[in-house]
């Protein structure tokens, strides 16, 4: 256990060293606060460097927004794990949280409590219509709050900061849970919806048109299923499915307990469309037609039921675990690890799998992947240590809004 959290601990301290050092990007420079996306050694003169992917070398050049929150998450599990918090109480870690949030509690032109992001930049790092306030990064942006909120000590200008994420928690918490959330209530009232109200007590605030709902989401939608939509904004209502958003939901306690207990129902009754033969998929359904054609830019690797666009990603087996224990539903867990480790020792561990039910493997998907035997590893590990989950966990506490199912 030492060991590993000695590396942990190093990972840290290396990743806040390079904030903030982004290279320039043609005529711009990423801002305070961004982490880098990934990390490689290069070699010069018999010697080993470690340079750091602040989106530069990305596909597109999109800076990651989540690098930033993950950083976050795992100072406070390191914390918890070794129950010392001296190392985030450190001046330089300090320091780096508020610079964390700086950039994300920035004042933008927008009256929603959600963090405005652009395509691609975050797990979907390519063109997928997730632009906008994404679900997956509202959560994290949520459960980073949190971390910063037990770590960021009120000293100097730590009171100012935690008044400012206090603030925006609870307006975060109930933002996503008012009008993120879907099910067959919520899918009437949206169905039922005038438009084009003006004032302060309109019903449809977002003014989503009722014409929006897709034809397949009433035949699918379980009648003691829901979850939390893909995206929401003026006009729009993303209604796929994205399972890292919902999972993390459940985690850091952003979706209430009945509201959790819908999303694991929603997986257990649509088992064969998100689980399939690999758990887990990363969103559904995937975009077909002209819409991939429009919403994908005719993005090849895309294609429906592939990669980002419907494929199925074990990576996120861990986190399905996780919110399975959490939620009691341990048994859920357990059979996706079966399905899953099968087929990952005979396929040598690929990246993602395609197909509407994952039983193929990935067309560009590369072996040995690193963050797929993690994936498999952490769940059978929380399946058989449930007590981890309190390391990448968070309770409900009173400040936020209760739950309106």
């Amino acid at each position: 256990m030492h060991g590993k959290t000695e590396i942990v601990r190093n990972f840290l301290e290396i990743t806040l060293k390079l904030q903030s050092h982004a290279p320039e990007m043609d005529c711009f420079k990423p801002g305070p606060g961004l982490m880098p996306a990934s990390f490689k050694v290069v070699f010069k003169e018999n010697e080993e460097f470690l340079t750091a992917d602040f989106g530069e070398h990305a596909i597109a050049r999109v800076p990651p927004v989540d690098s930033c929150m993950w950083w976050l998450l795992l100072l406070r599990a390191y914390s918890k794990a070794t129950g010392d918090f001296t190392l985030a109480h450190q001046p330089e870690f300090q320091e780096g949280i508020k610079l964390i949030l700086d950039m994300s509690l920035v004042h933008r032109f927008a009256m929603y409590p959600t963090m405005l992001v652009p395509d691609g930049a975050f797990m979907i790092d390519r063109r997928m219509g997730v632009d906008g306030h994404p679900l997956e990064i509202q959560v994290l942006f949520y459960a980073a709050l949190r971390a910063a909120s037990e770590m960021l000590l009120p000293n100097g200008y730590g009171e100012r900061y935690l008044n400012r994420v206090s603030e925006r928690l609870g307006a975060l918490s109930y933002h996503v849970r008012e009008y993120y959330w879907l099910d067959l209530k919520r899918l009437s009232e949206i169905y039922r919806y005038k438009s084009n109200e003006f004032g302060k007590e309109v019903a449809n605030k977002f003014n989503i048109f009722p014409e929006s709902i897709p034809g397949w989401l009433t035949e699918w939608l379980p009648e003691t299923g829901g979850y939390l939509a893909g995206n929401l904004g003026p006009g729009r209502i993303d209604f796929r499915f994205f399972s890292l958003g919902n999972l993390m939901a459940i985690l850091v306690s952003l979706a209430c307990e009945k509201e959790a207990q819908a999303i694991m129902n929603l997986f257990e009754q649509r088992w064969h469309d998100l689980i399939g033969f690999m758990p887990v998929k990363i969103c559904f359904p995937a975009l077909e037609g002209l819409e991939w054609r429009i919403v994908t830019g005719c993005d090849p690797k895309n294609a429906p039921w592939s990669y980002h666009n419907g494929g199925n990603w074990s990576v996120i087996l861990w986190l399905f675990a996780a919110a399975a224990q959490k939620t009691g539903r341990t048994e859920l867990a357990q059979k996706a690890v079966e399905i899953a480790e099968t087929r990952l020792i005979r396929d040598n561990f690929p990246e993602y799998y395609d197909g509407k039910n994952g039983r193929l493997i990935g067309k560009e998907a590369r072996i040995y992947q690193t963050w797929t035997i993690a994936g498999l590893l952490a769940a059978k590990e929380l399946i058989v240590n449930p007590q981890h989950l309190d390391l990448i966990s968070f309770e409900e506490t009173v400040e936020i809004p209760y739950c309106n199912l």
